[in-house]
């Protein structure tokens, strides 16, 4: 009998471990690593996730949230270790390095087992043929313009070109204040600077840093783009502090009136007016070229979102990736985070609603998303190599042509591996 009653115990015990292995009763917990929770009204974020766990109960999400650098850093690490987050926040210039590291799934597969419409979605980044990241929400990067500063010394209309970009941070500059026209984050901590704050020079003129998939750092357009910024550092416009500062230390001059323009992702407005809500600010496309009429070129981040190659719950995982690129839910995502969505049949709400985000809807439909930094290989390394030839040039220890040249050898050095 009590042989019996053993054996009845195992198979029970047995049954559970099998339900429990396929996700049939045992409930699932995801963590979603990110740097969206931050950058959102408070709330608003968990807020789609509880409705995503009411419609799939069994599912629990926690998010793991923190600034963009931290979470870069974090999610490098788990990558490093093994120890990724189910579903991750993924940028553009990351997924080359991840995928290569084989830490983030192919989502082919499970799109192909859920007859998931690839033609909703606005793109799927993929990775020698692996579906790695969709761009969730897509954020462009004009410039920030303090319209009270620029009141105060005779500025009326915002600057188009590079010449009137300049007198405009020469008029607001006033060093004995600590009051300058523009803020240039070069930290080799976070280096994005190099794409948000300086190539985008380049790309909005419609000219490329690169040539038939080849670096071109040596190319007139990109020495052209370190020449003006070395001209207005020699001006004194500059905040100080560039070596070091990152985008985070960025905004946060903006927001209390130390700078009166920066180039900045809109992700970010809803912060500074939670920050500062009697600051005023204008949005523009950033200046051109004198005698550049074409097509402005838009630099662009997106918030992507992928999942961990070493999660034990990959078909959970994409649910709530479906669920978050959904056409309600996208919409509503964005329309929270002014961003453009990465439904094609979204409509977000505030072209309409505010102001701001209605310029940066005109200078989007004007214009054209570039960023030439996504799915390159070690983007991240490419930026911080050009940082530190960025800075001797501001040093002094080189020339612009000196300092692309030098960028263009050791990026050589990562695209012949």
């Amino acid at each position: 009998m009590k042989l019996q009653k053993t054996m009845v115990a195992l198979k029970s015990a047995t049954a559970i471990t099998l339900l429990s292995a396929t996700g049939a009763m045992a409930d699932v917990s995801l963590e979603f690593t990110q740097w969206w929770e931050p950058e959102l009204p408070e709330n608003a974020l968990r807020s789609i996730v509880d409705d995503f766990q009411a419609a799939n109960p069994g599912i629990t999400v926690t998010l793991n949230s923190g600034p963009y650098a931290t979470t870069r850093d974090q999610i490098a690490i788990g990558a490093a270790t093994g120890t990724l987050s189910d579903i991750v926040g993924l940028d553009g210039a990351w997924v080359n390095d991840l995928s290569k590291q084989n830490a983030i799934a192919d989502m082919g597969p499970l799109m192909d087992a859920a007859e998931f419409d690839r033609d909703q979605v606005a793109d799927i980044i993929e990775v020698d043929g692996r579906s790695v990241m969709f761009p969730l929400a897509s954020f462009v990067y004009p410039i920030f313009i303090n319209t009270d500063m620029a009141a105060e010394v005779g500025i009326t209309e915002m600057p188009s070109t590079r010449a009137e970009f300049l007198e405009a941070a020469q008029k607001m500059t006033n060093a004995d204040e600590n009051r300058y026209g523009w803020t240039l984050p070069l930290s080799l901590q976070s280096p994005s600077g190099v794409q948000n704050d300086v190539l985008s020079w380049v790309w909005a003129s419609g000219e490329s840093m690169m040539d038939g998939g080849t670096p071109n750092l040596e190319g007139e357009a990109v020495i052209a783009a370190l020449d003006y910024i070395k001209s207005m550092d020699e001006a004194g416009v500059i905040a100080p502090g560039i070596s070091s500062k990152t985008e985070q230390e960025k905004v946060e001059e903006f927001v209390n009136g130390r700078v009166g323009m920066m180039v900045d992702t809109l992700a970010h407005v809803n912060l500074i007016r939670d920050r500062n809500p009697d600051l005023n600010f204008e949005i523009t496309a950033i200046p051109v070229v004198e005698g550049y009429d074409g097509a402005r070129g838009l630099p662009y981040a997106s918030w992507g979102i992928g999942i961990s190659e070493s999660t034990e719950h990959k078909e959970e995982a994409w649910k709530f990736v479906e669920y978050m690129m959904s056409e309600e839910v996208n919409a509503r995502l964005v329309s929270i985070a002014n961003a453009f969505p990465g439904n094609v049949n979204a409509k977000p709400d505030f072209v309409t609603s505010d102001p701001a985000f209605g310029k940066a809807f005109e200078i989007f439909q004007e214009g054209y998303l570039a960023n030439e930094f996504t799915g390159l290989p070690v983007a991240v390394d490419l930026m911080r190599q050009f940082s530190v030839e960025i800075q001797k040039m501001l040093d002094g220890q080189q020339s612009p042509a000196e300092a692309a040249a030098a960028a263009q050898a050791s990026w050589m050095q990562e695209f012949e591996q």
